[in-house]
């Protein structure tokens, strides 16, 4: 007797098949490498800058040679956070027998967007991976906390806004994000949603944060003064959605979503060129098909900085017609691709169903989180998937820093893993496959279970309607 995984891969392989030739096709296909070249060759693609405006100009190109009909260019207002210069200068006091005789050094630094304009003096403090924990372990009031990029083996990744925002709510005046992985990279990243912060924040090196945690006022040696400046502004901006159609025009619908937009430190190639490569070519697999209902294919913008342009989506689309989210957001940099099915266990079958008839590896997590562009969907119950994709190390790796470029991409990945999302995508659309919303209830426990709700209350990401 044929079970309902049997069933369920072997309609996906028979899919697969209906699908050879433009699975073929991609295969050998040089648009991918084509697109990550335009906008790597952009430079910075910061959200509300001309830079993200041709990206978009790009995109929009590269969806009509795929074959997305109806593309359009959606604009939206933002607060644009501009960088400009930061400083971090160290002073050491040091005794001799000519007396005191204090050292001053410099170090490299790169300002976090949504730092306002401003400087502060005050003792370093080492908070470790900057956790809740490690931030209640030590006074921070008054002083500057210096924490990891990665988070401890064995717990959920807190993401840096979680950090931060802790961090201030216990005191903190200032905010140094260290590196975990060598190479001179000063690491940057939002601090808000789409808002000035309430403190001065900084990326540094792996080995500048060695040197200033050695000055610490919680360590051994001797206590270093630090005096922190950043020079920014935010103004009013505009950013943009690219939004197009594949399958036929019903009102039910999927939405293929990957963000376009990047930091302005690099080219964004690995942030997120690979995943809205990855995204493109999937529905230029998917545009002569057959599709039972429509996906609306978006590139979105401005999610580096506050998932802006998903929750410009959320609000200008039915969410009653949505039937699932597939956002591409990490999908295409590293080998095997990762499926985080945010609580749904349908989204986790049809992945591993997926896997297992193609017989190409797909991980799946069943755990949310809130950092990417399906949570303005996610939070009011529309099932949502995140593709994405591992380097082996915690965190983005060589993202967010100056050397997210083009020369990283191995473009197989973003060739392969688009076709195993166009599968996903392909079985989503079938009327046989029921994507039940999420459970209020349940989500929520699944957040709490996963201890986030501490650090999303900090970084003022927990929904007012969770409290209930």
């Amino acid at each position: 007797m044929s079970t309902e995984t049997d069933v369920l891969r072997d309609r996906i392989r028979t899919r697969a098949t209906t699908l050879a030739a433009p699975l073929g096709r991609a295969w050998t296909d040089d648009r991918p490498w084509r697109l990550l070249t335009d906008l790597t060759a952009i430079g910075s693609r910061m959200a509300g800058s001309d830079g993200e405006r041709r990206a978009a100009e790009v995109v929009a190109a590269a969806m009509r040679e795929a074959g997305v009909r109806d593309v359009r260019i959606d604009p939206f207002e933002l607060s644009a956070w501009e960088r400009g210069g930061s400083d971090l200068e160290l002073t050491v006091p040091r005794e001799t027998d000519a007396g005191s005789a204090p050292t001053t050094r410099r170090f490299e630094t790169v300002a976090l967007p949504y730092s306002p304009a401003g400087a502060v003096s005050g003792e370093l403090v080492d908070v470790g991976y900057g956790t809740p924990e490690e931030i209640d372990a030590v006074d921070v009031a008054g002083r500057i906390a210096v924490a990891s990029t990665t988070t401890p083996p064995g717990s959920r990744f807190v993401h840096r806004m979680e950090k931060f925002g802790y961090a201030v709510e216990q005191g903190a005046v200032g905010f140094v994000f260290v590196n975990h992985l060598d190479g001179q990279l000063p690491p940057t990243g939002s601090l808000t949603f789409g808002a000035e912060a309430d403190a001065v924040a900084v990326g540094v090196s792996k080995e500048s944060g060695a040197w200033l945690r050695e000055y610490a006022s919680n360590t051994s040696g001797p206590v270093a003064t630090v005096d922190l400046s950043v020079s920014a502004r935010t103004r009013p901006a505009e950013s943009r959605n690219v939004v197009g159609r594949i399958g036929p025009d019903t009102d039910e619908r999927l939405l293929l979503v990957a963000h376009i937009d990047g930091h302005d430190i690099a080219e964004g190639a690995l942030d997120n060129g690979c995943g809205i490569a990855t995204a493109v070519t999937a529905a230029g697999i998917l545009a002569d098909a057959e599709l039972p209902i429509g996906v609306d294919v978006v590139g979105v913008g401005a999610e580096e900085i506050g998932l802006l342009g998903a929750e410009r989506l959320a609000e200008t689309v039915d969410l009653e017609t949505v039937k699932a989210v597939i956002n591409v957001d990490g999908a295409g940099r590293f080998r095997n691709l990762v499926a985080l099915a945010h609580d749904s266990s349908a989204m986790e079958r049809v992945a591993d169903a997926v896997a297992e008839a193609i017989r190409q590896p797909i991980e799946t997590r069943i755990e949310p989180h809130p950092f990417s562009d399906h949570w303005p969907f996610l939070r009011q119950g529309v099932p949502a998937v995140q593709l994405h994709s591992d380097s082996g190390e915690r965190g983005r790796g060589w993202g967010h820093t100056h050397a997210d470029t083009r020369d990283k991409i191995d473009d197989r990945n973003v060739r392969e893993h688009a076709m195993l999302t166009a599968l996903l995508v392909a079985e989503l659309a079938d009327p046989d496959r029921e994507v039940p919303r999420l459970d209020p209830e349940s989500l929520i426990s699944s957040f709490r279970e996963a201890e986030f709700e501490v650090g999303m209350r900090a970084a003022d990401l927990w929904p007012a309607g969770w409290d209930g």
